[in-house]
């Protein structure tokens, strides 16, 4: 894990809180990860292209009301972690979750994309997302060009986890009439 920007432990509500007093400024690229301010890796192009790609995939369920898409977002997973995974789907709020950030109920695929981040989303955020019972996370691996799928969360680790390469096809869990090539992710 990345080391602190702030020393904590920080709640949501306190890191919220430090927002507000101009203490974190909307664009730094940070997030809440076991109750610590956390500085995210800098997007590159490749990434911020594989992100581009997979909103331009996604951004048609929420036309058709079947769900709502947040592209590094914060997602509230409990009092002391607040990541904001590269692209969430989350159920469809029309408001598109105006009022409060979604939490793990209200999420039904989480994406991180990596290239130089990769060990800490395997190894970091995908275990949050596990312990959160998050039904399902892909993890893109730009520099191996595969996509692994997380299923079946527990409280450690995801119980099921299936490589997907080049050619092939990847179905969300939740939403199994949308279908994907691992080529239209990786680009």
């Amino acid at each position: 894990m990345a080391p602190p920007v702030l020393r904590g432990p920080f709640t949501v509500e306190t890191y919220r809180r430090l927002g507000e007093l101009g203490i974190l400024r909307e664009d730094d690229r940070v997030e809440l990860i076991d109750g610590q301010v956390v500085e995210m890796t800098p997007i590159g192009p490749d990434h911020g292209g594989c992100v581009n790609r997979l909103t331009a995939l996604f951004a048609p369920l929420g036309s058709r009301q079947m769900a709502t898409l947040a592209v590094q977002n914060p997602l509230v997973l409990n009092e002391r972690q607040a990541p904001q995974p590269d692209v969430a789907l989350l159920r469809y709020r029309k408001d598109g979750y105006r009022a409060k950030h979604p939490g793990p109920a209200d999420t039904l695929l989480v994406i991180e994309v990596a290239d130089t981040s990769l060990v800490y989303d395997r190894d970091t955020k995908i275990p949050l997302y596990a312990r959160a019972a998050i039904p399902e996370a892909w993890l893109v691996d730009l520099v191996a060009e595969i996509i692994s799928v997380f299923r079946r969360p527990g409280p450690d680790a995801y119980g099921d986890i299936v490589t997907v390469r080049r050619g092939e096809i990847l179905r969300p869990l939740l939403l199994p009439d949308v279908a994907l090539t691992a080529d239209e992710i990786l680009g």
